[in-house]
C-alpha cells in the first residue's frame, strides 16, 4: 500500500515536502518524487492545497461484499490447558464494546487438545469460540501462533482484535498486525467506541505515564490492541453455555517454521501471583531497606495476600522484579491494596488504581497516593504497620 499522487493536480509547490516528518518526499525538477519509507501518516495530504495526494483505501482484511465484519475478537491465551486470567478480563470488556457496536464476541483459542476450554470462554462472555488445534500449537512459538491468527483473521474478518499484553501477546500480536497491514496499540488501559465512525478508541499511558493518549486506527482493519492484565473486570456471572464452538483447519501449519520448541524452564515465582491476589501489601522507597519487606510479608500472610513493590524498591534490590507494580511492572486490581511508604508516582498509580479499596500509609500528608486512596493513614509506617499486625493477631486470638 503506497501514497497516491495525482500528477495532473500537483503544482510542485513543496508544501508536502516541508510537512513530511520522515523526509521521503522530494522534487525532481518539477515533479514530486515519493521515496521509500512512507508510513502513510497523512501529513502531506492534509497540507496539499490542490488535493494531489491521498491515502489509499484499506488494505487489510476488509469486509467481503455482503459479509459483515465478525465483531470483537479476544485472543484466549492458554498455557498447558489453563486459561490465562486476562482472557476472561478481556471477554468482559469485549461484551461492553460489542454491545455499543451491535455485534457479537468471539474467542480465539489456539493449542493442542484445548477444545475443553471452550465452555469456560462461552461462560466468560463469548458468543462463539474459534478453536484451532494442532501439535504445532501445543507450545507457544511466535511464528506458528502469528500465522494461525493471521489466517483466521483473513478468513473470518473481525472488526476488532484484543489480546493481553503478556509476554505471549507482546511476542506475536505485533507480527499479526504487520501481516494484516493494520495498526496496533500496545498496553492499553481503557477502551471506548466512536459509534458514528465505528472506531475503537484505545487509551494508554504515554511519556512515562504523565499523559494518557487516545489512539485510533481509522483506515485499516481489523483494529487491534493489547491490554494490560488486571485492568478490566471479568463478568460477574456466567454469560452463556449455548454459543457456537467452531473448529478451524489451518493451511499455514502444513509447512515447517523457522524455529522449534525445545523446553520450558519454570521461573521462580512469588508465593501468590500478583494477578491472582485479592489482597496486596505493597512497599516503596519509604521502607528504607530490604529487611523491612519481611514486615509487609507478615501482614500479607495474615490477610491471605501477597507482597508488591514500586520500581524504586525493585531497582534498589530490596525485592525481585516479579513483585513490581506499575507501568514497567504488573497491573493489578485486588479487592484490597495497602500502599506502605509509597509516594504515588504516576507510573505506579497506572498499575494499581483499579483496586477496589486502597489504603495508603505515608508520613507525608501531601503524597499523591492519598488522592487515589479510599483510606489514608498519615504517620510513621514503622509504627503503624507493626501495630496493625498486632491488632490482627490479637483479634484472631
Amino acid at each position: 500500500m503506497s501514497l497516491i499522487l495525482y500528477i495532473d493536480k500537483c503544482t510542485a509547490c513543496g508544501q508536502c515536502i516541508d510537512a513530511c516528518p520522515f523526509g521521503v518526499l522530494s522534487l525532481k525538477g518539477e515533479r514530486l518524487v515519493i521515496g521509500e519509507g512512507c508510513t502513510l501518516c497523512g501529513a502531506c495530504a492534509e497540507v496539499c492545497p490542490e488535493g494531489a495526494l491521498a491515502i489509499p483505501a484499506t488494505e487489510g482484511p476488509a469486509p467481503r461484499p455482503g459479509v459483515p465484519p465478525d465483531g470483537v475478537w479476544v485472543f484466549a491465551e492458554q498455557r498447558h490447558g489453563q486459561l490465562a486470567p486476562v482472557a476472561w478480563q478481556l471477554l468482559g470488556e469485549a461484551r461492553r464494546l460489542a454491545g455499543e457496536l451491535g455485534v457479537g464476541v468471539a474467542a480465539v483459542l489456539l493449542g493442542d487438545r484445548v477444545a475443553h476450554l471452550a465452555p469456560s470462554l462461552l461462560a466468560g462472555g463469548a458468543d462463539k469460540v474459534y478453536v484451532a488445534e494442532a501439535p504445532e500449537l501445543a507450545d507457544f512459538l511466535e511464528g506458528p501462533y502469528a500465522a494461525a491468527l493471521t489466517e483466521m483473521a483473513r478468513q473470518f474478518q473481525p472488526e476488532i482484535i484484543l489480546a493481553g499484553a503478556t509476554y505471549v501477546g507482546r511476542a506475536f500480536i505485533p507480527q499479526v498486525a504487520a501481516a494484516l497491514k493494520t495498526g496496533l496499540t500496545a498496553d492499553c488501559t481503557g477502551f471506548a467506541i466512536d459509534k458514528e465512525k465505528r472506531l475503537l478508541l484505545q487509551t494508554r499511558p504515554a511519556f512515562g505515564g504523565n499523559i494518557m493518549a487516545t489512539i485510533i486506527t481509522p483506515r485499516t482493519y481489523p483494529q487491534m490492541a493489547t491490554a494490560r492484565p488486571g485492568v478490566f473486570k471479568r463478568l460477574n456471572k456466567p454469560y452463556s453455555l449455548n454459543g457456537q464452538v467452531i473448529q478451524v483447519e489451518l493451511e499455514c501449519l502444513k509447512s515447517p517454521g523457522a524455529s522449534r520448541f525445545v523446553r520450558t524452564v519454570e521461573e521462580i515465582k512469588e508465593r501468590l501471583p500478583l494477578s491472582e491476589a485479592e489482597v496486596i501489601v505493597a512497599g516503596g522507597r519509604g521502607l528504607k531497606e530490604a529487611r523491612h519487606f519481611r514486615m509487609l510479608e507478615e501482614l500479607a500472610d495474615l490477610l491471605g495476600g501477597t507482597v508488591g513493590a514500586t520500581r524504586a524498591a525493585v531497582d534498589a534490590g530490596w525485592i525481585s522484579y516479579a513483585h513490581q507494580i506499575g507501568q514497567t511492572g504488573k497491573t493489578v486490581s485486588p479487592k484490597l491494596y495497602i500502599a506502605v511508604g509509597i509516594s504515588g508516582a504516576a507510573q505506579h498509580l497506572v498499575g494499581m488504581q483499579g483496586s477496589d479499596f486502597i489504603v495508603a500509609i505515608n508520613r507525608d500528608p501531601e503524597a499523591p497516593i492519598f488522592k487515589v486512596a479510599d483510606l489514608g493513614l498519615v504517620g510513621d509506617l514503622f509504627e503503624i504497620v507493626p501495630a496493625l499486625i498486632q491488632e490482627i493477631k490479637k483479634d484472631r486470638g
